[in-house]
């Protein structure tokens, strides 16, 4: 399997399990962060053996904090920071706090049980899980709500020019920003509304899916509101999930982006408006409860985790992949993303 990009290109999985991860105060866990690093290597390599036509895949971001408690690689990704939260004059995006997030895919529920549960042999001594959520494929892709959710998703060589760190910060090339919310829906109220009220709140109509003409949709609908710009694209991986007795059923919001700002563009719009005030109308059916943003690094960075290569390399990553970088681009021509190694 080839090295590069963790999988955060890929297309939906139909079940998936998301975990957030913090480490525990006062605990020395780098060590543990080393095998785990090896271990996503390790779960991608034997999912793409064993199961190649499930798309069985793990992908791992990591949060500001933890990436300065690791003493991973200086200067950090130039947008990995503590997402702050966005406060409208009516909902807010809340910001929650997250060491680790992992995104588990498969056609199969076996396989993300089997990944989850590796993952926590080795993170529990050192760390909690605070958020573990398991989405799954709604009819022909829709949410809960009863919409289909990622028709604006970038689609072939775009995916990676809106989903990939490009040369704008060469040292993390083919890495990926990751923002996750997770969103809890009102169903009573929603349904309450006639098809006609709810096919204005997301801009869209319910069965075929087609956008409203500008002339119809209103200007506070989702579709509205959270597009800003065909210049400014995520790839959206998110995924229903329930539990009909408590009552708690949503979407967990999970983007890929080249960029954070154009996420948190997207987020401005969505829950302050643009103009002030003209806030998305999703918004009054759907309440965040967590907001996080991690950085996902690609596997070759992963591999030089995992042997403690992090700490030998923090002051100088940046040139030497940028070095290699030069020089793989002048010696071969695989299409490869040509990202160096952080080993010495």
């Amino acid at each position: 399997m080839k090295q590069g990009p963790q999988s955060v290109l890929d297309y939906h999985g139909t079940n998936t399990i998301f975990l957030v991860w913090n480490f525990k105060e006062n605990m020395v866990v780098n060590e543990a962060f080393r095998r785990v690093c090896a271990l996503v290597i390790n779960l991608n390599h034997s999912g793409y053996i064993r199961f190649p036509d499930t798309g069985a895949s793990c992908v791992m971001g990591i949060g500001h904090d933890a990436w300065t408690l690791l003493d991973l690689p200086e200067p950090l990704p130039k947008e990995l920071n503590n997402f702050l939260p966005v406060i409208g004059e009516k909902h807010t995006a809340v910001a929650t706090k997250g060491d680790l997030h992992f995104h588990l895919r498969g056609s199969d529920r076996s396989i993300c049980y089997d990944m989850a549960s590796a993952i926590t042999n080795v993170l529990q001594p050192v760390a909690d899980c605070v958020e573990e959520v398991h989405g799954f494929r709604y009819w022909d892709g829709r949410s809960i709500l009863g919409f289909v959710d990622g028709t604006e998703n970038p689609e072939g060589d775009e995916r990676a020019y809106f989903g990939l760190v490009n040369d704008d910060d060469p040292a993390y090339k083919g890495g990926s920003y990751v923002f996750v919310q997770k969103y809890i829906h009102d169903l009573d109220s929603f349904r309450a509304l006639p098809v006609v009220e709810q096919e204005k709140v997301f801009g869209r109509y319910k069965q075929s899916d087609v956008e409203m003409p500008d002339d119809v949709k209103p200007q506070n609908s989702h579709s509205a509101v959270a597009n800003i710009g065909d210049d400014f694209k995520i790839i959206r991986d998110n995924m229903p999930f329930g539990n009909i007795a408590t009552n708690e059923m949503g979407t967990y919001f999970i983007a890929y982006a080249s960029t954070f700002s154009t996420v948190n563009n997207m987020l401005i719009s969505m829950f302050i408006g643009n103009p002030t005030g003209n806030y998305d109308r999703l918004l009054d059916f759907s309440t965040a409860i967590t907001g996080s943003l991690f950085f996902v690094p690609t596997l070759d960075m992963l591999d030089s985790f995992s042997s403690g290569g992090s700490d030998a390399q923090a002051a100088d990553t940046a040139a030497v992949i940028t070095k290699d970088k030069e020089i793989a681009e002048t010696q071969t021509n695989d299409g490869s993303l040509g990202i160096g190694s952080l080993k010495k």
